[in-house]
């Protein structure tokens, strides 16, 4: 279902690697438009890492705009008038709780033209327990008239959108998956040495001082490593830091990894492990999958289908539930791994690959845009 030129907006607090899967999420969406013969524009918050990753864009037009106070808030006072000067057709805001939520419903209240919010698990109680009076400000100064605005919330499983029900009373949710973009040719594989490799945000819901804990008190075969990659605030790398000095000598945290040392670290990972407490829907699982690294990951990353196929097995939170998940994946030989990584590379090419995803976009966005021309 064609787009026939339409010009979506995709709006979003940072358009480069700082904003974690978000941005990986936000950069699929720019494929999925311009692949159905849409014309994203994209606009965000410039910030150290944005001018190096709007290549990452490519085909869609960048717009970044300078930011004015903590980062935290995400407050640029030139958002709304770059968004009036584009002629949208309609506008996608990814993520919520900051000052692009606000820049959106003021678009989205001149216009009256299709707004749509992808909250991205910012609305699963784990998170709306923390900072609970920096949320109760949002939703008083801009959230709950962003999310009356909207012509429809957006939910990557139907767990979060239950969240979205709780939180906005709202229940027209739509459901859509993430997509992910194909990986290599899938030919013959030989199980990789015995690597775990973690790549994500540094950030106590990722829940890695559990993994480092359940990792020291497991056993496994000679050569075996846990390799952690990633970036957060100083807070949270200084305490994983001093978390893996305690652990055995072969558990590594090698920092942020991006492009070619990323795709390096997947090709030689027999399994990548998520313990998160809390996830949307997390696109470092499906890049695993569609490299074809099976994974290792917490009922909280909302993929149930990854159990239902074998292309994961499940971890609990705790280090002891986690230590116990390591060694049964560890222990799997060939034949059963090849059986895991034929079920993720199915999941990647199928439920979540850029067609099947793009074609529900392409016809939510098409019906928005009939309408408004009525």
């Amino acid at each position: 279902m064609s787009l026939d030129g339409a010009r979506i907006g995709l709006i979003t607090s940072s358009a480069s690697r700082l904003n974690g899967g978000v941005f990986e999420a936000v950069v699929a969406q720019a494929g999925l438009i311009a692949a159905a013969g849409g014309r994203p524009v994209v606009f965000a918050v410039r910030d150290e890492h944005s001018d190096e990753d709007r290549q990452r864009f490519a085909g869609a037009d960048v717009h970044l705009v300078d930011g004015w106070g903590p980062r935290q808030i995400g407050y640029a006072p030139d958002l709304v008038a770059s968004l009036l000067s584009e002629r949208l057709d309609c506008l996608h805001l990814h993520g919520i709780w900051m000052y692009p939520s606000a820049a959106a419903t003021r678009w989205a209240r001149v216009t009256g033209r299709p707004y749509y919010i992808s909250p991205h698990g910012m609305l699963d109680p784990w998170i709306t327990a923390r900072g609970t009076w920096k949320k109760a400000a949002a939703r008083l100064a801009y959230e709950r008239r962003s999310w009356r605005a909207a012509t429809a919330l957006h939910a990557l499983t139907s767990a979060e959108a239950a969240d979205i029900a709780r939180e906005s009373a709202r229940t027209d949710t739509i459901v859509i998956p993430n997509a992910v973009a194909p990986g290599p040719a899938p030919g013959a594989a030989v199980m990789p040495p015995p690597n775990v490799v973690y790549i994500g945000r540094i950030h106590p819901k990722k829940n890695l001082s559990a993994l480092v804990r359940g990792w020291s008190a497991a056993q496994f075969p000679a050569g075996a490593q846990l390799v952690i990659a990633g970036w957060g605030d100083d807070e949270a790398i200084a305490g994983l830091r001093h978390a893996v000095a305690q652990g055995p000598a072969n558990i590594s945290f090698v920092g942020p990894q991006f492009g070619a040392a990323k795709d390096k670290l997947l090709d030689e990972a027999r399994f990548v492990v998520l313990p998160s407490l809390s996830e949307g829907l997390p696109m470092a699982i499906l890049e695993a999958w569609a490299r074809g690294v099976p994974t290792i990951m917490t009922t909280a990353c909302n993929l149930p289908e990854g159990f239902d196929s074998t292309a994961a097995i499940e971890c609990g939170l705790d280090a002891p539930a986690i230590s116990q998940a390591l060694q049964r994946a560890m222990a799997l030989d060939e034949s059963e791994w090849q059986a895991m990584r034929g079920s993720a590379l199915a999941l990647a090419e199928n439920r979540f690959s850029p067609v099947t995803v793009g074609a529900q976009w392409s016809a939510v966005y098409r019906a928005a845009l009939e309408g408004s021309r009525r």
